[in-house]
């Protein structure tokens, strides 16, 4: 790009003055050929075929009242007043300034004026005589004579016509032939002065915007290995290209920062997952104990050795597992095996069911989710009751989106203290719902864009949580 301390703003006039001038220039030079072109010979040519129009409607005229003389059709009669009309219709339009005229063609329109006006009243009197009345032949006969008469002033009207228009035409021959040429040559300058204004345009606007445009594009592709653009001056564009030049350079910085950040937030995630997975309950892990040692004297070992296989593979599956998503089957087998230790415990008190579409037993769901929402429901909704209840879990899928639900038939929630959870899910407030559910809660929202968790229970009768989120649009890649 050229080097000037013009503005932008003042090169965008000076080109709009130009091409403003070019046009004004071109306008003047069509008008005057407009002018001279269509208005002198144009008027010539309108008033030749005026008289020529009149002379033919008037012939036809004649010709369609002979017709309905000779049969009395009303078909004939029809087209003989559709053509009376066609005759009044140009003979109005005959020109009678004198100024344009002239005496003989001024005198001649209106002579035909007059006998046309007496031939109607002929016509209107013939049209009130019987046919078979003496004087209508007179009649008839008197009006083909008035009409071969009009006829042939009306030829006459187009020769002066037709004369006088040769002669205008002669008048102005010289300007005919000039002023084309003049529209060629100025024609010739206009192209020369837009071709100029063309390159002007597009060396100090187009070419700069077109590189800004690739390189934005590239960038959008995620691709900051294009050149430094280059600008010379203290135009707007100018300034432009330097202020883009900076924030492509601010802008690769942050995203490599970003990408900085964002790992170590996945590496972070990953040992609160981890955390959590080594979060056991100790209460719970000295009641299985103490029960699992109490089988094993007054049973067979075979009951004490399910037992004990079960607590390892839930084991197993908690500390050696480090995949943020897994199978669902998977994660339902993990719960099966709690629930047969809680069983084992709680005995009858406890019932566990499970309504699964087999379509969703190999989706990805995030791990480790279902047991502690499965916990939650043993530990506040069933074991504080006497009678004891049932846990069910379902899943299904409702178009693209996966359902999960733990409900239980509980002591339930109070409702000032629902209302608070379901305020600290929608903030995503951790604190106010508890390690386990505030855990699944930001993990569902950190991996899927439309996870969402939702909670409803009543107070002495049940309780049921409801995970739901498109495995699709899962952001964490598999393991």
């Amino acid at each position: 790009m050229e080097k000037s301390g013009v503005s932008l703003e003042k090169k965008v006039k000076r080109i709009a003055v130009c091409a403003g001038a070019v046009v004004f220039f071109s306008i003047g030079v069509n008008l005057a050929v407009s002018w001279f072109g269509l208005g002198s010979f144009g008027s010539i040519l309108e008033q030749n075929a005026g008289s020529l129009a009149f002379w033919s409607a008037m012939e036809e005229e004649r010709l369609a009242f002979a017709r309905y003389v000779g049969t009395a059709l009303p078909e004939e009669r029809e087209r003989f007043e559709q053509s009376r009309m066609e005759t009044r219709r140009w003979l109005e339009e005959l020109p009678v300034d004198y100024r344009e005229t002239g005496s003989e063609r001024y005198a001649r329109t209106w002579s035909i004026r007059n006998m046309y006006e007496n031939y109607e009243t002929e016509l209107e009197v013939l049209e009130e005589t019987d046919r078979e009345d003496p004087e209508y032949v007179n009649r008839l006969y008197r009006i083909y004579r008035v009409q071969n008469y009009l006829k042939d002033k009306a030829g006459q009207l187009e020769q002066m016509t037709m004369e006088d228009g040769s002669e205008r035409y002669e008048k102005h021959r010289f300007l005919f032939s000039v002023l084309p040429a003049a529209s060629i040559l100025w024609g010739i300058a206009a192209l020369w002065m837009v071709k100029r204004l063309n390159g002007s345009v597009r060396r100090n606007i187009v070419e700069p915007v077109v590189m800004l445009a690739g390189q934005a594009d590239r960038i959008r592709k995620n691709d900051f290995s294009g050149p430094e653009l280059t600008a010379e001056g203290e135009d707007e564009i100018s300034r432009l290209i330097r202020s883009f030049n900076k924030m492509k350079q601010a802008t690769r910085g942050y995203i490599e920062a970003l990408k900085e950040k964002n790992e170590t937030e996945r590496q972070l995630e990953a040992v609160r997952l981890q955390l959590l997975k080594n979060q056991i309950n100790p209460h719970f892990l000295f009641n299985t104990l103490n029960m699992i040692a109490g089988t094993a004297q007054i049973e067979d070992a075979a009951a004490t050795e399910k037992m004990i296989q079960a607590l390892s593979r839930l084991f197993r599956y908690n500390l050696k597992s480090t995949a943020s998503v897994m199978p669902l089957e998977r994660e339902l087998k993990v719960v099966q095996d709690y629930m047969y230790l809680q069983q084992m415990r709680f005995g009858k008190r406890v019932q566990y069911e499970t309504g699964c579409d087999p379509e969703t037993m190999e989706i990805l769901v995030p791990s480790f989710m279902l047991q502690p929402l499965v916990e939650n429901a043993v530990k506040h909704g069933i074991s504080a009751r006497s009678k004891g209840g049932r846990i069910v879990v379902r899943t299904w899928k409702q178009g693209q989106r996966l359902w999960i639900s733990v409900a239980d038939t509980g002591e339930g929630i109070d409702e000032d203290k629902l209302e608070k959870i379901k305020r600290a899910l929608k903030e995503g407030d951790g604190s106010g719902v508890g390690i386990g559910l505030g855990n699944i809660a930001r993990r569902l929202k950190a991996m899927y864009e439309d996870g969402e968790v939702r909670i409803e229970s009543r107070k002495g009768c049940a309780t049921v949580v409801q995970l739901a989120f498109t495995p699709e649009n899962c952001k964490e890649d598999e393991p």
